[in-house]
């Protein structure tokens, strides 16, 4: 840059780059003219956020970054949102094939023999689960008293409806009225996986590094989708399921800290809002396969097709910058910084950035120091932050996916109320970033989570029959309760450190899930009191809404690298610039 005059160095590059220049200046106005050109080595005070910003925090570098791992992320909701698809219950019957076998019966008509060998429910469909004990002749000279009529379960399977599914898992195995626990069972053994490989991939990553660890995420996910696509029994299914999850949850916590790791302070909002629009993609995506896919093994194997492009792409993934200098890495972290900068038009501007000031700027104390989760509670402040966000991850997930997984409770097709729940994401999430850029990460999660407890609580008081009111409601509780995920995804991010932030990913992960593990089977408390389910899950979002307002605000702070920039004050930026 040549010399020249400069109203304000914030009008620069971003504050930093005043550092690198000697400027002369007055108070009124305030006011620099550059007289030297950028010195030849940076300063060691110049914190890591102040090189993200050098190299624009998001260029073309942080693009290809999001671009790579869209693929990828678009199949996590099309695996924890498979269930609504893959485990629905058409509508199904006893089977009265038995009364084919000659006799007084062998000549009547299908409907015939569901009058005789079947009760009906209030709305005149056949009962699903009950038969009658012996077949009520007298219904088809119209006379149908049966109250004393002795009914029995199924004695020879079901009858199923294929207008909607080919076939599903309970098609496939009978998985309905005695049986119906097994069919939720297949998510919440699936989330079990989640909430354990959560915490085991946090670990690893935090030791070994993201991309590496991304990569046998891929490939294990992949693997475990296919053969749970070929199970050939109920058991096998669930255990190669159970697996699918753990692999899946690598996907989950990894990429989105990768992601905000090379944002600077500025645009971490934005990535976080961007990089939760793969969801969004996602559900679109599910709904869409799902539609033309109504097998449910082809289904499987159609939703985890993208992470074959996953795969491929990962050569040009890069590594955390973040997390290879937290690690003492400094020479691999200056080729990505300078990689970086190469490809954001920065290179000029890092001509005399070292490795050695490189690593200075994270501050590195000690490099030899393994962190684990213990970490995460051995200090007042990080161990409140611990506690609180574990609360507020737990039932964010549990109110998340009670919704979610519910569909068939609005009385709408399920294609239909699994798109208009897709669509309201995206105007939600573009209104959820002003929002977020502009007041803060707690006041959202409160927010978010308190509404979405008053919709669930709204619809328990609206009449069974009045689906629209119901749909209209449980939609806009739905994306609040997406909001609630976004921001806090967004939110632990920064309020962990980088040498623990994916273990404590994995630790709130864990907590997430096994939450989610528990919501599926809420459901079954319907046979119970039938509001009783979303009660439930009223009372946990207003809970964990009120503990998210214990948590302190992260906007416009700089990203911690370790403990000890917890159990001090946050160092806060202005709007305009960054404080060093």
């Amino acid at each position: 840059m040549k010399s020249g005059f400069v109203e304000d160095c914030n009008d620069l590059h971003g504050a930093s780059e005043c550092v690198l220049f000697l400027c002369v200046c007055v108070r009124t106005p305030v006011s620099c003219y550059i007289i030297y050109p950028p010195v030849t080595s940076w300063s060691s005070k110049m914190k890591f956020d102040s090189v993200l910003t050098e190299i624009n925090g998001f260029g073309k570098f942080q693009t290809k970054l999001v671009l790579i791992q869209i693929f990828s992320r678009m199949t996590l909701p099309c695996h924890f949102l498979l269930n609504n698809f893959m485990a629905a219950v058409p509508p199904h019957h006893c089977n009265v094939s038995s009364l084919d076998d000659g006799g007084l019966f062998e000549n009547l008509t299908l409907e015939q023999k569901l009058a005789v060998g079947v009760p009906v429910q209030n709305d005149g469909t056949p009962q699903s689960c009950v038969m009658y004990s012996e077949p009520q002749y007298q219904h088809l000279s119209g006379f149908n008293s049966s109250e004393d009529a002795l009914t029995v379960q199924c004695q020879n399977g079901w009858v199923y409806d294929h207008s909607n599914f080919k076939t599903t898992l309970a098609t496939e195995w009978d998985l309905v009225c005695s049986r119906k626990g097994m069919n939720k069972a297949t998510a919440t053994i699936f989330f079990i996986g989640v909430m354990i490989g959560a915490p085991l991939f946090g670990f690893l990553s935090d030791r070994f590094g993201r991309r590496p660890l991304l990569l046998v995420s891929y490939l294990s996910s992949m693997t475990f989708a296919v053969l749970s696509a070929f199970s050939t029994s109920y058991v096998m299914f669930v255990i190669m399921r159970f697996f699918t999850g753990m692999a899946l949850a690598g996907i989950s916590i990894i990429s989105i800290v990768l992601n905000v790791e090379w944002f600077d302070v500025k645009h971490r909002t934005f990535s976080g809002i961007i990089i939760s629009l793969d969801w969004t993609l996602g559900n679109w995506l599910l709904t869409g396969i799902a539609y033309f896919v109504n097998e449910w093994r082809m289904l499987i194997l159609a939703v985890t097709s993208p992470l074959i492009v996953s795969i491929i792409a990962w050569r040009w993934l890069p590594e955390s910058a973040r997390w290879l200098l937290a690690n003492g890495k400094a020479e691999a972290a200056h080729q990505y910084i300078m990689k970086c900068a190469e490809i954001n038009n920065r290179s000029k501007s890092m001509a005399a950035l070292t490795p050695k000031a490189l690593l200075d700027s994270a501050q590195i104390e000690t490099v030899d120091k393994k962190y684990t989760v213990a970490d995460l509670f051995k200090t007042p402040n990080i161990r409140k932050i611990s506690v609180y966000a574990g609360i507020v991850w737990y039932g964010v997930a549990f109110t998340y996916y009670g919704i979610s997984l519910n569909i068939s409770g609005f009385g709408l097709n399920p294609y239909l109320t699994q798109l208009i729940f897709a669509s309201i994401e995206m105007p939600m999430k573009i209104g959820l970033y002003f929002f977020l850029e502009n007041i803060g990460r707690k006041a959202g999660e409160v927010s978010a989570l308190l509404t979405t407890g008053l919709c669930l609580f709204i619809n328990i008081l609206i009449p069974s029959g009045q689906w629209i009111a119901h749909t209209v409601v449980g939609v806009i509780g739905k994306a609040m309760s997406e909001a609630s995920f976004t921001i806090i995804f967004l939110y632990s991010t920064e309020l962990f450190p980088t040498v623990v932030r994916q273990n404590a990913l994995g630790y709130t992960s864990f907590l997430a899930r096994l939450g989610v593990s528990v919501s599926p089977l809420i459901l079954l408390l319907e046979d119970v009191w039938h509001p009783l389910p979303a009660a439930t899950y009223c009372a946990v979002a207003v809970g964990s809404g009120l503990v998210a307002s214990l948590l302190p605000e992260t906007l416009n702070t700089q990203l911690p690298q370790h403990i000890e920039d917890i159990e001090k004050p946050r160092v806060r930026s202005t709007r305009k610039d960054e404080v060093h």
